[in-house]
C-alpha cells in the first residue's frame, strides 16, 4: 500500500508528517513490538518522500524510544511501556486530544528548564550577545527559543525541544505575536540572575497558571 505525505502548512515540518503515516502503516499492518519496520528505501518508495526526510523521522523515533535499529539486521518497533514520554509523543501519534495539551505542556516545560540552566551556564558576554540579538533581529518565538535551547548547552533537551516543537506546530495551533519587548525582559531577568522572576516573566509569558 502507498501512503501519501501531505504536510498542511509552513510550519508541518515533512518527517512530522512522516511519523503519522508511519503510525497509520504500523496499525493497518497489525505491526507489533519486534517486528521489522519497511528499509529506508521501502519506505521513500511507499511514503513518495526523500531519502533525507525519512532518515530525520527514523532518528526522532528512535531518539524517543518507539523504535531500534540493529546494525546489519534493519529497524525494529520497541517495546516501549513504561516510559512515560515516549508514551506522551506515541499517543499524540495516535491523534488523542489529551496527548496534544500534553504536547504543549511538555514544550512549555522544556523552555522553563532550559531557561533556568541558563542562569547558571551562560557567560554574561553571551547573554549580551543574546539580548543585543533579540533587540535587533527579527525572529520568531520558535527562533527564541531555539536560541534559550542551545544556551542551555544541553543537548538532550535541545533535541526533545526540536521534537516537540515540530509537533506542537503540526497541531496548528493559533499562535499569537508577542512584542518584541516582552522577550527582552526574559533576558533581562536572566541577566540580573533572578531564578523566581525569569519563571513568573515565562508564565505570564505564556498565559500559564501560577498553580
Amino acid at each position: 500500500m502507498t501512503f501519501y505525505v501531505n504536510p498542511n502548512g509552513q510550519d508541518s515540518k515533512v518527517y512530522v508528517e512522516i511519523v503519522k503515516q508511519l503510525r497509520l502503516m504500523i496499525e493497518q499492518e497489525g505491526l507489533k513490538p519486534g517486528d521489522k519496520l519497511p528499509s529506508e528505501r521501502e519506505l521513500c518508495e511507499r511514503l513518495i518522500v526523500g531519502r533525507s526526510s525519512v532518515r530525520e523521522a527514523l532518528r526522532a523515533l528512535e531518539l524517543l524510544g518507539l523504535i531500534e535499529t540493529r546494525r546489519g539486521e534493519g529497524t525494529f518497533i520497541r517495546d516501549f511501556k513504561g516510559h512515560q514520554l515516549v508514551q506522551l509523543i506515541s499517543t499524540f501519534i495516535l491523534q488523542d486530544d489529551k496527548a496534544k495539551r500534553d504536547i504543549a505542556e511538555t514544550k512549555f516545560s522544556i523552555e522553563m528548564n532550559c531557561l533556568s540552566l541558563m542562569l547558571t551556564k551562560s557567560k554574561d558576554s553571551l547573554l549580551q550577545d543574546f539580548k543585543l540579538w533579540a533587540e535587533t533581529v527579527h525572529f520568531s518565538d520558535d527562533d527564541f527559543f531555539l536560541k534559550v535551547a542551545q544556551l542551555a548547552d544541553n543537548h538532550l533537551l535541545l533535541r526533545l525541544w526540536t521534537i516537540l516543537k515540530d509537533y506542537y506546530n503540526s497541531l496548528r495551533i493559533p499562535k499569537v505575536d508577542s512584542p518584541r519587548q516582552k522577550y527582552i525582559y526574559i533576558i533581562d531577568k536572566i541577566i540580573m540572575r533572578q531564578e523566581s522572576e525569569v519563571r513568573e516573566a515565562y508564565k505570564e509569558f505564556r498565559n500559564l497558571s501560577n498553580s
